[in-house]
């Protein structure tokens, strides 16, 4: 998702892609919500780095002479399409974290667009991630050794099709995915913005579907982290863990989650980690505890924002490394 693939009016690339990951443009997060004062309830999300309106807003300052070549702008797995199919076409889901979607009305921006100085005619086409965008071109089919007549879906961003995969496809349906980062997902029946808890708000790949996002910058990887400062496996501190009584735990410090700054719903890249309440007694399972409780804390305060803003959760998965853990499990009474 996000990331941004230049082409000119023949169809090449004028520079290497801007990821998702790319931070440059913070200044143009800046410039973008000042010129654009409709862009929270329009897109449904605070402009940041790692989406593509700012992208190009950093493109046009710094590169002008690409931004006046560029004739469409395609997302990463747009491109693999255009090339599979010769087709510039894209879906709700991943169109939705570009910041030039009408995400309510499921179509671009015409205002958001002239923000950026671009229109729809830089745009792909849109369909829904669950219908037919193309087929193979025959020359690539035959290469391939493929009937040409192959369809290519229309697909979509990374967790919106994550939660078809664990079938998260009607209105409170949810998941925890519990990786280095933190994601809570939940299916809405209708479009929920709440930018100012910097909740994401996106369509989902099925129509007549939304979804709503709580991210937390550093998850599972908080674990690791503190395995690596402690010099123990993450197996055998987990075992330390399970063995601490209810009297220890409640003793245990308190530890912040903040290692990467944090997101939602605080959106302070320059919030930090912290333990508090150390004493002469902290050894390192109940340090291991508190990283494994603060990590709760903070899912539980982006579950408190995406109820503050009418969403229900009816049933929940756990996903990624962490769901390994008996503990967070149990803290989310998810089995």
């Amino acid at each position: 998702m996000h990331g941004a693939v230049l082409l000119d009016d023949g169809g090449e690339v004028i520079r290497p892609a801007i990821l998702w990951n790319d931070t440059r443009s913070a200044q143009e997060c800046v410039e973008l919500e000042e010129i654009a004062p409709e862009l929270h309830q329009v897109a449904g999300n605070l402009a940041m780095p790692g989406f593509t309106a700012p992208k190009l807003l950093w493109v046009r300052r710094h590169e002008p002479e690409n931004f006046a070549r560029t004739a469409t702008v395609l997302l990463p797995k747009d491109y693999l399409r255009y090339r599979m199919t010769g087709k510039k076409i894209s879906d709700m889901s991943d169109a939705a974290g570009t910041l030039w979607l009408d995400v309510a009305r499921r179509d671009w921006s015409d205002a958001l667009l002239a923000k950026c100085g671009l229109s729809r005619r830089h745009m792909p086409a849109l369909v829904e991630g669950c219908e037919v965008s193309a087929t193979l071109e025959p020359q690539l089919a035959a290469r391939w050794g493929l009937n040409p007549s192959v369809p290519v879906a229309g697909g979509g961003g990374d967790n919106a099709v994550s939660a078809i995969g664990v079938g998260a496809v009607s209105p409170g349906d949810a998941f925890i995915s519990l990786g280095t980062s933190g994601v809570l997902f939940v299916v809405t029946d209708a479009y929920r913005p709440a930018p100012q808890s910097a909740v994401h708000a996106f369509c989902h790949v099925l129509p007549n579907l939304w979804h709503q996002m709580s991210v937390m910058l550093s998850a599972a990887s908080c674990l690791q982290w503190f395995c690596r400062l402690v010099g123990v496996t993450e197996s055998a501190l987990l075992e330390e863990i399970a063995q601490l009584s209810e009297e220890e735990k409640a003793a245990a410090p308190l530890f912040l989650p903040y290692l990467s700054g944090e997101r939602t719903p605080h959106n302070d890249p320059d919030a930090g980690g912290m333990f508090w309440g150390l004493n002469h007694a902290s050894q390192r399972a109940l340090m291991g505890y508190a990283v494994l409780e603060g990590v709760s804390f903070g899912m539980a305060d982006g579950l408190r924002v995406l109820t503050q803003s009418g969403t229900r959760i009816e049933q929940c998965s756990l996903v990624g490394g962490g769901a390994r853990s008996p503990f967070w499990r149990s803290c989310w009474r998810i089995p």
